[in-house]
């Protein structure tokens, strides 16, 4: 009589979780879309880290991109706003909830398009959250029309080109108040996932731009989101990688090869240089690179500019320390002598 083998042991993160635990629903998506590939780095990143999903309220709009947070984090909170309006819900949530980590998972016509003036004021807000924008330059549940961020020249698969100047929203980010700014391709793994981690590190608002070809609409030649032209045309800024506060490690390297930006719980962020200096702590500098790469034909990828000790909009707003939703009505509702008080200055 054989001896049963033993299982292995299941994996679990420092909280005790199996990765299952942070997965979602099936996709629904087309097969190759980029927006899988950001679900995926999403699921894991949120594991390695050990962040509890229970902690986390995943927020979205309409569109492709906004059916992406059924597809991971399947214990988190969760809300699919109106077209646009997801940085509106998000404001409120995360001022009703401060223990909540936000993560907002939005398209390029969510952002740049119907929704762009609420994203302006998210962005002067610097709200502490995640904003991941999953970009592919067109309208995937339309049919393919242009976006807002399509380039000039690009063509549609019928051939029509564009002749109107993008948004970028990375610019918009670095300007406006956004205190992470980076862009990345939904294939470049391992990039994707140190910006990511940072992003759940860092206690402002976090913009990450994410070039995500629309396998459907617009992967074809002539296309400058698809996954041939950034193949080509990605220009690294730096090699990217995260070291959480839990596991400092210290390795040795030459004097000026490496850039470590400390974020606000010890956390570092660590840049090697490729081909350039680049300060990303220096908003001039992340601005003047957007537009030379732009100039050159190229999609320049890394994290762009990040301000780890300007104040978030939480803290600027001095709200006490238990969230708001939790505060019993005693404390938030002003007495009946305040009131008259206040009748009676108004006579």
């Amino acid at each position: 009589m054989s001896a049963t083998a033993t299982p292995p042991p299941k994996k679990v993160n420092r909280i005790g979780l199996e990765v299952m635990g942070y997965k979602g629903a099936k996709s629904t998506l087309c097969a190759g879309c980029g927006h899988n590939s950001i679900s995926e780095r999403i699921v894991e990143c949120f594991f390695e880290m050990g962040i509890s999903p229970m902690r986390v309220a995943k927020l979205s709009g309409i569109g492709c991109s906004s059916k992406s947070p059924a597809y991971f984090l399947g214990l988190s909170h969760g809300f699919n706003a109106v077209h646009g309006r997801a940085a509106a819900v998000a404001t409120g949530a995360m001022l009703a909830n401060r223990n909540l980590l936000g993560l907002l998972v939005a398209g390029d016509g969510d952002t740049a398009s119907i929704g762009l003036g609420q994203f302006m004021h998210l962005l002067r807000r610097n709200l502490p959250l995640i904003y991941i924008i999953e970009d592919n330059g067109v309208y995937g549940l339309t049919k393919g029309q242009f976006s807002a961020t399509a380039d000039i020249g690009s063509t549609l698969k019928t051939g029509v080109a564009n002749d109107m100047p993008p948004i970028d929203c990375c610019l918009l980010g670095i300007e406006m108040g956004a205190t992470l700014v980076a862009r990345s391709f939904s294939g470049d793994k391992r990039q994707l996932q140190a910006l990511l981690k940072a992003a759940i590190a860092h206690k402002g608002l976090s913009l990450i731009d994410v070039i995500s070809p629309c396998v459907t609409f617009n992967d074809h030649l002539g296309s400058t989101k698809s996954y041939a032209y950034m193949k080509d045309h990605d220009h690294l800024l730096h090699e990217v990688s995260f070291v959480p506060a839990y596991e400092d490690i210290s390795i040795e390297m030459a004097e000026g090869e490496t850039r470590d930006v400390e974020l606000h719980d010890g956390s570092k962020i660590r840049l090697k240089k490729l081909d350039r200096d680049y300060d990303p702590t220096e908003k001039l500098n992340a601005i003047r690179a957007i537009h030379e790469s732009a100039k050159a034909r190229e999609v320049v990828t890394g994290l762009l500019y990040i301000n780890p000790k300007e104040r978030n909009f939480v803290e600027l707003l001095n709200l006490v320390g238990e969230p708001l939703a939790t505060l019993l009505e005693s404390r938030t509702r002003p007495p009946k002598e305040a009131l008259a008080q206040i009748m009676e200055e108004l006579r």
